[in-house]
């Protein structure tokens, strides 16, 4: 179980960045467009929560969904880092100055055509964050505990996309899927190589 900061990093550290084939073809790779995600991690008493948005309802795309702080590429940003970190600050106010970079996962493309590269960082709140109401509905968080639990992971088998199969992971009345349960799972898996072979089919 993976409690605390030094824990999460000697874990994240220690074991290899898992090989992950992603079937991108070269069609494919030229319609995709970056974007980042930040996956933020709080130190609280009772160990490690994961930050989590719920998109607004109003939202185009994916609305009513739950998501990572993050968007798209602006031309004004350096690199794709600046990119998670500036639109974590326009979401939910949570400064980049509060948060250390720690590492990052390996690109997720998506069915809305971008592909998304998710970082890993550690938060300092030292206030209320405030969301941006016009792209997010709801800020929370979830112990990462409950997030790594192999027993909260649910595949859906289907092919959609490039990927054979859709993760969901219920937490209270909420349900993270899509994306976001496909980040976190591997994650998880980076985390507990043990986990790979572990998961409860839905069909």
């Amino acid at each position: 179980m993976i409690k605390t900061r030094a824990e999460f990093l000697r874990r994240f550290n220690l074991q290899p960045s898992p090989k992950i084939e992603r079937r991108v073809d070269n069609v494919l790779k030229q319609k995709l467009r970056p974007a980042a995600v930040m996956i933020v991690l709080v130190e609280r008493p009772h160990g490690l929560s994961l930050l989590l948005t719920q998109r607004a309802k109003t939202l185009r795309k994916h609305a009513g969904q739950i998501s990572f702080p993050g968007g798209r590429f602006d031309q004004s940003d350096r690199n794709l880092l600046e990119t998670a970190l500036r639109e974590t600050e326009e979401e939910i106010g949570l400064s980049r100055s509060d948060i250390e970079v720690i590492g990052r996962l390996q690109d997720y493309p998506v069915l809305s055509y971008y592909n998304i590269r998710p970082f890993i960082g550690f938060a300092c709140i030292h206030h209320e964050l405030k969301r941006q109401p016009s792209e997010v509905a709801e800020i929370f968080e979830v112990p990462l505990a409950d997030i790594l639990d192999p027993y909260n992971h649910y595949a859906y088998r289907i092919r959609k996309f490039i990927y054979d199969r859709i993760y969901f992971i219920p937490w209270q009345h909420r349900n993270i899927w899509g994306a976001t349960a496909g980040i976190l799972r591997e994650l998880a898996e980076h985390l507990q190589p043990e986990l790979k072979q572990q998961v409860s089919p839905l069909n």
